[in-house]
């Protein structure tokens, strides 16, 4: 693709989402993201902790829902768990001398996501008044949130504000009350509504209470011309999965922030989030795709916390499509940019996997295999929860091999062995049977996994999938080192069976997907893979004939992940024009609003895909970048650049947060 292709891409780009890319007038070094479109659609992004996630909306102190992380309750109508919906206690009503401030009355809004410091601020006029709010999904404080709202008089005015609850219409049985307590000889109170989820029954309860920093807001406030008002709303929610007792905690969080006052919360909440940005992604010569690589290491960011034990939904924490469960797009998408930037987030992903290998266990055993099945879908009890209609979670197999890869990965990066052999080993080994009881021995002594859902999930009920027995031969062979590197000896079967594994190709000498596969579209890669992130094609000619064999076969309004290994192994073949055509690629159509909002979908949605920004990380990571993870750790190879880029830098690599750069 010539520079002039190229720029009229961006061009188009850029005509069709006129708001994209929008920031702040100053050089931010791609740090805010802004829009101020008051009347097209709106696409928000959520304000998240890890722990829960907070959608924003465009009318006056928005939050249009809450998201629990790891809080599933039963679906009763497709029979499975389904993410939970939260009681959401940052609601607020707000007149001015009698006149409520709605959407209709804002005059000169603009809504900004300061990535750095994880804060969205909204501004506008408002008839007598400039009227802003800042939304801090707290990370210090994982269950509570805090609403800052400012208010300038422009003449005298009288400003009534009232806080207020929204329950999801599912929560029948709830109660609500007010209770006072006394904070520094200040009587405080603070509402609560709470209530059981309608079929786990998990006990979930919302506290909150309006607050300036001197005191309690109660009834109407005057303001003379000029003078300032600013009110926090703290709202918290905890449930019964975390806390024996949920109503008194929650409570006691708002408690908390009151008497601890907003500088120190806000003071730890940024110093939180200054340590989760030594892991970084700097672009030297391309300002916007500066801001796209801030916005997806924002959105994962949001998404996890360390130490929960908890992995990443493909839409994180801002919807709960799929019903929030944890596909395979936690380990091959969005684990490995956390591996090299956030070992806190990766070790907790892979730790929800190992706390949950005893129901793996269990699923293989089920269905007549040996070792450890992992569900295609897992929810917190980690046993299959996709919904029965759907064949991938019947034979999507290559779930198994893909946690298995990750914990190995892990120990690639930290060198922990003891973690290896105390809580990554079993898994290994588990998989390594249920691959060898999986696989079928062939009359010539090859072997085949037959009756697969395939990555390209078009594909279902096939033999021989290049994805599925390529992630097992890796799988296998992890094993085998695992193995060795804990003192223990391997299967030999595992590596019979990982040896004899087939990976057919066509007379061109182009991999097949699958046996018989005969060149129809395809949803997602599936044959790409297996140069990166498997290593398992490695010689530059095979690379090159699946890239480009494959390129037009992907459906052009897929999943975005496709384009952006292409990306990815384009840059590592020199070619860093083509790299750049297909990151375009990877954008083009899936950038929503100013805010960044990222769909799965090209033109279609306003979720935030988070699998998605896991592979446009992959792409600047370990692509343009060249960063790969080998057996003895971090190493970088060779990768070009687009033209007009002057250098990548990646920051905060593993344990010892190491720098790599790519120049041009």
């Amino acid at each position: 693709m010539n520079r002039k292709n190229i720029f009229l891409t961006i061009s188009c780009i850029l005509t069709m989402l006129p708001a994209m890319l929008c920031a702040s007038t100053r050089d931010d070094r791609g740090w805010t993201l802004s829009t101020s479109d008051a009347d097209g659609r709106y696409y928000g992004v959520p304000v998240a902790n890890g722990c829960m996630g907070l959608m924003p909306g465009r009318d006056p102190f928005s939050v249009k829902g809450v998201i629990l992380n790891n809080v599933y309750d039963a679906n009763r109508n497709m029979g499975v768990s389904r993410i939970a919906n939260s009681i959401n206690p940052w609601m607020l009503d707000m007149s001015i001398d009698g006149t409520p401030v709605t959407r209709e009355s804002m005059n000169g809004w603009i809504q900004t996501l300061d990535m750095r410091r994880a804060r969205l601020d909204a501004s506008w006029k408002d008839r007598d008044a400039e009227i802003s709010y800042t939304l801090r999904a707290l990370r210090c404080l994982p269950h509570t949130a805090v609403m800052t709202i400012s208010i300038k008089a422009l003449k005298d005015i009288t400003v009534s504000a009232s806080p207020s609850f929204k329950s999801p219409k599912d929560f029948k049985e709830k109660d609500s009350c007010t209770v006072s307590y006394n904070a520094d000889g200040v009587s405080y109170g603070i509402s609560r509504t709470w209530g059981p989820t309608p079929n786990r029954r998990i006990l979930l309860s919302a506290s909150s209470c309006l607050v300036t920093d001197e005191g309690p807001v109660n009834g109407d406030i005057t303001l003379k011309k000029g003078k300032s008002l600013k009110m926090h709303l703290i709202g918290s929610v905890c449930t019964s999965q975390d806390f024996s007792d949920p109503c008194n905690e929650s409570d006691r969080e708002v408690l908390y922030c009151i008497m601890e006052g907003m500088d120190a919360l806000i003071a730890r909440h940024e110093a939180q989030w200054d340590e989760l940005w030594q892991g970084d992604i700097v672009i030297d010569g391309d300002p916007e795709a500066q801001k796209v690589a801030r916005a997806a290491l924002f959105s994962l960011y949001s998404s996890c916390r360390e130490g929960s034990c908890s992995s990443i939904p493909p839409f994180g924490l801002s919807s709960r499509e799929y019903n929030g469960h944890i596909f395979w797009d936690s380990e091959l998408w969005m684990y490995p940019p956390m591996l090299f930037l956030n070992q806190g987030m990766a070790a907790s992903m892979t730790d929800y996997r190992i706390q949950r290998l005893d129901a793996a266990r269990r699923k293989a055993d089920a269905y007549g295999y040996k070792g450890a099945m992992f569900p295609w879908e897992s929810d917190w009890s980690g046993e299959e929860a996709c919904p029965v209609s759907a064949p991938t979670g019947l034979f999507e197999h290559h779930i198994s091999a893909d946690v298995a890869i990750a914990a190995w990965n892990r120990w690639c990066m930290t060198g922990d062995s003891d973690w290896l052999q105390d809580r990554a080993w079993p898994l290994i080994r588990d998989v390594a049977d249920f691959w060898v009881s999986r696989a079928r021995r062939n009359e010539d002594g090859s072997w085949s996994i037959r009756n697969v859902v395939c990555a390209d999930e078009f594909a279902e009920g096939v033999d021989d999938n290049a994805f599925t027995n390529a992630a097992a031969i890796k799988a296998l062979r992890i094993a085998v080192k695992a193995a060795a590197a804990c003192g223990h000896t391997p299967s030999p079967m595992w590596q019979t069976v990982a040896d004899g594994l087939r990976i057919l190709r066509d007379g061109n000498g182009v991999t097949m997907e699958y046996d018989g596969y005969d060149g129809r579209i395809i949803k997602q890669a599936d044959v790409n893979l297996l140069s990166y992130p498997l290593q398992i094609v490695t010689d530059e000619a095979s690379i090159r004939k699946d890239l480009i064999y494959y390129e037009d076969r992907i459906l052009p309004k897929g999943p975005a992940m496709s384009y952006a290994i292409l990306a990815l192994q384009w840059a590592r073949l020199g070619e860093g024009q083509k790299a750049y055509e297909m990151y375009l690629k990877t954008l083009e159509g899936h950038l929503h609003g100013g805010l960044l909002a990222f769909s799965e979908t090209a033109g279609q949605g306003d979720t935030c895909f988070m699998t998605g920004w896991g592979g446009v990380l992959q792409t600047f990571i370990n692509g343009f970048c060249g960063l790969e993870l080998t057996d003895d750790g971090v190493v970088q190879k060779q990768s070009a650049l687009p033209d007009g880029w002057k250098s990548v830098t990646v920051t905060g690599v593993g344990p010892e947060r190491k720098t790599f750069t790519r120049s041009r």
